[in-house]
């Protein structure tokens, strides 16, 4: 019998029943009191409507937001980076750039500007994500991918 009656090969009796239930006890506490961390770097995004595989933007769609074109150059193992023709080599000028031109679509009457980064499949994440901490920065936040030509077969 468990933990009432004493046995000759057990001369001292405990009884567990108690210490089973505090420990089930703790465990739901534990259980429900234990909070999932938060992961570090999440962003929300969302998939823009109407965007995306289309074909090529409009001149006038052009006029309406800001594009990062981001390139990897194998020979060099280095990221290019373009605004527009202009090749952006510094990280100090491109945020200028972004906040310039930024702020010209704001004075232009486009509140719904977005920065768009066109990087190709080849281009280290690290890269994007300083472009996007660029624009955060700049408290811009409305950020869109472009959806690049797929990879070489």
């Amino acid at each position: 019998m468990a933990g009432g009656a004493m046995d000759e090969d057990n001369p001292v009796a405990i009884n567990v029943t108690p210490l089973i239930d505090v420990i089930f006890c703790l465990c739901v506490f534990f259980m429900c009191s234990f909070r999932f961390k938060q992961l570090e770097g999440k962003f929300d995004t969302w998939l823009p409507k109407g965007k995306g595989s289309s074909g090529v933007a409009n001149a006038t769609d052009i006029l309406k937001e800001v594009r990062i074109a981001m390139f990897w150059d194998k020979a060099a193992a280095r990221t290019i980076r373009r605004m527009g023709t202009r090749e952006v080599r510094d990280d100090t000028e491109l945020q200028t750039l972004i906040r310039d031109s930024y702020r010209d679509l704001m004075l232009a009457n486009v509140p719904d500007a977005p920065v768009t980064i066109d990087a190709q499949a080849d281009v280290p994440w690290n890269d994007v994500m300083k472009v996007v901490n660029m624009c955060k920065r700049e408290k811009i936040d409305k950020i869109e991918f472009a959806l690049g030509a797929p990879p070489p077969q």
